[in-house]
């Protein structure tokens, strides 16, 4: 997200005067943020997930086969929401290839 100063205040987004990034007004919202799996299930710290899809680790020849299970996770902020365990490897997740299967 862009981090300049000078930015347009629109009623449904906010934009960038120096870069033209936009991004929602709900963005700017101050609540608790929701990390949804890709079925649309609410994650929460200490949920258990599985794989949906194979996913090779970047900098391996590893990968994380469909069905894996992780250990209890921990949600945290940026691009990759979930941190865990898979397989006694430490990784970061994103919630789109995971799906809920216990807390």
């Amino acid at each position: 997200m862009c981090e300049m100063n000078e930015v347009l205040d629109f009623p449904d987004h906010f934009e960038c005067v120096t870069c033209g990034h936009e991004w929602p007004r709900e963005a700017e919202d101050d609540g608790e943020r929701v990390v949804k799996d890709a079925y649309g299930n609410v994650l929460a710290d200490g949920d258990i997930v599985a794989m949906i899809k194979d996913l090779k680790l970047k900098g391996t020849s590893q990968t994380l086969k469909v069905g894996t299970k992780s250990k209890p996770i921990r949600l945290v902020d940026g691009d990759h929401e979930i941190s865990c365990k898979m397989d006694g490897i430490a990784i970061g997740l994103k919630a789109q290839f995971v799906k809920k299967v216990g807390a």
